[in-house]
């Protein structure tokens, strides 16, 4: 069975990545800022990451300073961590999917920043959230996975982001909000498998069907990484 870490700010936080996992074959590795060991003992035996949704991110990793306004939610623990498994996973050219906040966190790990606070993204309660049309571009690795570019309309629970200013410049644009601009996909042409996405596709009621590709692939990215690896 290909094993998969997941990282988060606790356990129930990851429930919902996890089924989806798991559903799909795959064994999971929750690691959370209380995880002992450094990122190589975190990782063993793993063939993919997953940078889950959650907290906001320090500012003070892209030399900012936390907005007064912006209602920051912040665990600094939780980067480190991430970051550590990150740089792990892109040094090993292991598979990433990154989601939402863990798109963020990408973009921060190759140099760029994010705007603290964009209001009017996640209207509504986590039972109805916002939704809103995203263009996939064509020849994106996410439009291959999920079968087709073009508009999808896709669930909307953040309140940071970035646009083209923001963007670290070892990253590429694979999708946009249509209507404001907002950076909707992520990837990183350096490596073999990197995919962020700002929206939750793990909230599968509320994108796309096709979009459930997206984790499947991700198994399968694992498996051949340990596979080629003999990590097993």
């Amino acid at each position: 069975m290909t094993t998969v870490a997941i990282t988060s700010v606790d356990q129930e936080n990851a429930e919902e990545y996890a089924q989806v996992l798991e559903s799909l074959g795959a064994e999971v590795r929750i690691l959370t800022p209380g995880a002992s060991g450094y990122s190589g003992q975190l990782m063993d035996g793993v063939g993919g990451l997953l940078l889950s949704g959650g907290p906001d991110v320090d500012p003070g990793l892209y030399g900012a300073d936390p907005e007064p306004d912006a209602g920051l939610d912040l665990c600094r623990p939780l980067d480190d961590m991430e970051l550590g498994a990150l740089e792990y996973a892109l040094t090993e050219d292991m598979p990433v999917l990154a989601i939402c906040r863990g798109m963020q966190l990408l973009n921060v790990a190759f140099g760029g920043s994010l705007i603290q606070d964009l209001p009017g993204h996640r209207n509504g309660d986590e039972d109805t959230p916002a939704k809103h049309l995203i263009y996939l571009a064509p020849g994106a690795k996410a439009a291959a996975v999920i079968g087709s570019a073009g508009f999808f309309r896709v669930n909307s629970i953040h309140h940071q982001g970035l646009r083209e200013p923001q963007r670290a410049e070892g990253l590429m644009t694979t999708a946009y909000a249509v209507d404001d601009g907002l950076i909707e996909g992520l990837e990183s042409p350096r490596h073999s498998w990197v995919i962020g996405l700002q929206c939750h596709p793990e909230r599968q009621n509320e994108v796309p069907r096709s979009f459930n590709n997206l984790f499947a692939a991700f198994i399968d990215r694992a498996s051949d990484y340990l596979g080629r690896t003999g990590r097993r």
